[in-house]
């Protein structure tokens, strides 16, 4: 799996893969009482939370570094490939906290690089993209 120049583990999960639906719906009532429904289908801003819990997708701290690296940049479009060559151009989704979590599998007061994180990515997605062949 890659986000952007970042490799990541294949075994991180898409957590929220099935939890979005493209087609928005806005209901409303007429003066006369009657159910007025508009729908239509959203082309982008689908979440994508990658997430290996604490049993799997870990991370060393050198990768943690890079992924805040790339979290301070703002606006940066990236491209995640996921680990069946799906490509999907993303932003970090900033709208419910911190974009990246990050938590040592066992805590230790001076990491380095090599030390081993459990790891939570959120994005949404902002346009289409063809996946390699």
């Amino acid at each position: 799996m890659q986000l952007d120049s970042v490799t990541l583990p294949d075994d991180l999960l898409w957590v929220n893969e099935y939890d979005w639906n493209p087609v928005k719906q806005n209901l409303d009532r007429s003066l006369s009482g009657a159910l007025l429904v508009q729908e239509q289908a959203a082309s982008y801003g689908r979440p994508i939370e990658l997430s290996g819990g604490e049993e799997a997708g870990w991370v060393d701290r050198a990768t943690v570094e890079q992924l805040l690296a790339l979290s301070l940049i703002p606006n940066k479009v990236m491209t995640l490939t996921t680990a069946d060559l799906r490509a999907f151009s993303v932003i970090f989704d900033r709208s419910g906290g911190a974009p990246i979590e990050a938590r040592q599998i066992m805590p230790f007061a001076y990491p380095d690089d090599s030390y081993q994180y459990s790891l939570s990515i959120r994005l949404l997605t902002v346009e289409t993209v063809e996946a390699p062949e």
